[in-house]
């Protein structure tokens, strides 16, 4: 059952949106690897505003995507195509509706 999520901001160079748009859709087949991942999800929060949220069953498996190559392609990439580093927010659950899983 998903109990905590990370939720990941990262602000855009002016010019930059559309190759970290990309980069955010090519971040797919790497989440297929990450085995802790309960649901991922790639979103652009406003014009210069994009973000990730994750879903995790347990907190070792946050801290482990944490290490793992999703975020490492963020921090890699972060001088080119944002603005500041990464925000990295953990987040608790207090409710979810996930195919497959249920509601909490």
């Amino acid at each position: 059952m998903v109990t905590v999520g990370l939720l990941v901001r990262v602000h855009a160079r002016p010019g930059k949106e559309r190759e970290i748009e990309e980069l955010l859709r090519d971040e797919i087949g790497l989440i297929e690897d990450e085995t802790d991942s309960a649901a991922w999800f790639a979103l652009r929060i406003d014009t210069a505003t994009y973000g990730i949220f994750d879903t995790f069953d347990s907190d070792l498996g946050r801290r482990s995507y944490l290490l793992g190559k999703v975020q490492a392609s963020l921090v890699h990439r972060s001088d080119e195509l944002f603005t500041r580093p990464p925000t990295i927010e953990k987040v608790d659950l207090l409710a979810a509706k996930l195919p497959g899983v249920g509601a909490l």
